[in-house]
């Protein structure tokens, strides 16, 4: 009778309460999931201290440890700054922080002259204080994250002048991107009458891929230095492997990730007939900073023993280099234009873009609700920036996190197919061996817990990988 009863009081509740409990009721579970979720990995990385039978010819016991440990801390730090988010939302959310942070942007706008009339004026004013304040309240957790977690585990290769100067600069970029395009999104929503939807829709449509293009060209090269690889054996079976299924490749890239992190990766850019490669330094065996340093301090150790120890020296080197062999990186490229050719980029286009109208559909329908608007503290105006803000960001929660699992789903689906790609390319026993490399590279721990790593894994774990290349490689 008790839980019927406060049901019905809660049905009896005006509109705009029922909206705002939910909204809080709805982020809490999802936060309480998460937690959950995160405790079953986090007993994973507790109890198996040792390298289990079935990994005993991928890692040893050393690099298990040393990921263990790496991922304990991750796991730790998680936990906390997790928690200390969903206070924050809460309390923004109960103590009417949204539209205090509106009236303050109208307050500065008034000051420059600016009436209530100038709304999108105001928007802007709401966007940059709001995303200070995120960046502002977010500086600590990742000044903690670089110069603590990544910094002990040998990760961290940046200096803390370089941080500040790089976290000023993506503010300022992001501002120069955020404002114009938020001004003219809410400008075509005002003006677009009866299918406004349609045309925000085209707009964002028409940003994203205008972003796609110029981000490898003009916005990243703002952050970290990209050379065209050197003529050689590697540029040349990259061209040829390319040229062999039709993958139109004009550059290939190698940017400087080392001067920040020591973690690797490699991705492909550009649409039709101009598609560039970029790789980091921290992939290629030959071009990594960590391994001419650590050959500097063999050479070092071989003069300072004499020739005796040069085989135990040569097996240190070895087990400790970061990077993959030529080989190696051709597999990775393999399994990464295996994307391109199996459409899986494509794809993912089309249903973010799918998405996005529904969203746009839905915010049209909603967005004259004034209940929606009262529910956080609107009661007198509704700003069309607001009701982005409400009904993409809150009322749409419960569908973000359904869609989110899909795609994550979906996109295992699609590393499987990529590694069959690579095999079919002749790639497979390459691939199995940079897989572990860049596992080993990465600290990655390569047990998990199933429900994890169901929900959050957006890459299979490692040894199902590797059992699905094992049969190839084998043939």
């Amino acid at each position: 009778m008790g839980m019927w009863a406060s049901l019905d009081a809660m049905w009896e509740m005006p509109a705009e309460k029922r909206i705002f409990g939910a909204v809080l009721l709805f982020s809490w579970t999802v936060y309480l999931w998460e937690t959950f979720l995160a405790q079953r990995q986090r007993r994973i990385y507790k109890t198996t201290t040792h390298v289990p039978l079935e990994l005993g010819q991928i890692m040893d016991s050393e690099t298990f440890e040393k990921s263990r440990l790496y991922q304990l801390d991750k796991s730790t730090f998680s936990f906390w700054s997790g928690l200390y988010s969903e206070i924050e939302g809460t309390l923004i959310l109960l103590f009417g922080g949204i539209p205090y942070l509106w009236r303050l942007s109208g307050r500065f706008c008034g000051y420059a002259g600016f009436g209530p009339e100038y709304e999108i004026t105001q928007s802007l004013v709401f966007l940059l204080l709001a995303t200070l304040f995120s960046a502002l309240t977010g500086l600590p957790w990742s000044l903690y994250n670089t110069f603590v977690i990544e910094e002990k585990h040998g990760f961290n290769q940046q200096t803390l002048g370089f941080f500040m100067k790089d976290a000023v600069k993506k503010f300022i970029v992001t501002q120069c991107i955020l404002l114009p395009v938020s001004s003219l999104l809410l400008y075509i929503i005002k003006i677009g009458g009866d299918y406004f939807f349609i045309y925000a829709w085209l707009f964002t449509l028409v940003v994203s891929l205008v972003l796609v293009t110029i981000y490898a060209d003009y916005i990243a090269p703002l952050f970290d230095k990209f050379t065209p690889l050197p003529e050689g054996k590697l540029k040349q079976e990259i061209e040829v492997m390319a040229k062999s299924i039709d993958f139109p490749l004009t550059k290939v890239y190698v940017v400087e990730g080392s001067k920040r992190s020591s973690h690797s990766n490699a991705y492909f850019y550009g649409f039709f007939k101009n598609k560039r490669i970029v790789l980091f330094d921290t992939l290629l065996e030959e071009y990594s900073v960590l391994n001419k340093a650590i050959l500097e301090e063999s050479g070092v150790e071989a003069r300072k023993d004499g020739e005796g120890d040069s085989e135990e020296i040569k097996a240190n080197v070895k087990n400790k280099k970061q990077g993959c062999k030529n080989e190696e990186v051709l597999a990775v490229l393999g399994h990464e234009l295996g994307h391109w050719k199996l459409g899986h980029t494509v794809k993912n286009i089309i249903i973010s873009q799918m998405n996005s109208f529904l969203c746009f559909f839905l915010f049209a329908v909603l967005i004259g609700r004034k209940e929606l608007f009262s529910a956080f503290g609107f009661y007198n105006s509704q700003p069309t920036l607001i009701g982005l803000l409400i009904i993409f960001q809150f009322i749409f929660s419960p569908y973000n996190e359904v869609l989110s699992f899909c795609l994550t789903v979906l996109s295992r689906r699609f590393e499987f197919q990529a590694d069959a790609f690579a095999k079919k390319l002749g790639k497979a026993k390459d691939l199995y061996s940079a897989l572990i490399k860049l596992n080993k590279d990465n600290l990655g721990f390569p047990v998990s817990d199933w429900l994890f790593s169901m929900w959050h894994y957006s890459h299979p774990p490692l040894l199902e990988r590797l059992q699905a290349l094992e049969s190839s490689k084998q043939d």
